[in-house]
């Protein structure tokens, strides 16, 4: 089965850290074949708090987006894209159409 993150943030208030972040991410994300909101429909936010982004990831397995997220190389971009905003970052396991 496939892996997912799925990522709450708040509005970016730093945006020279998330392009930063961008940057770093390209390279995490291929090595990975992650692919970004994946699906033809974009997640649609109905409910939130503090919640401005929703974006989903998509891994071929599981163990890809649990590795991902391991990996020391995303370790020190997540320090970046912590800069930019707060966010909250889920990690499921799924076959999403």
């Amino acid at each position: 089965m496939k892996g997912y993150w799925i990522v709450l943030g708040t509005a970016v208030t730093d945006q020279a850290a998330q392009e930063e972040y961008g940057r770093l991410w390209r390279p995490i994300a291929e090595k990975y074949q992650a692919k970004v909101n994946p699906s033809k429909v974009p997640p649609v936010l109905k409910e939130s708090r503090n919640t401005a982004r929703v974006i989903i990831v998509e891994f071929p397995t599981y163990e890809a987006a649990v590795s991902c997220y391991e990996d020391p190389a995303y370790q020190e971009a997540k320090k970046v894209a912590n800069t930019a905003g707060q966010r909250d970052l889920l990690i499921i396991q799924a076959e999403i159409e």
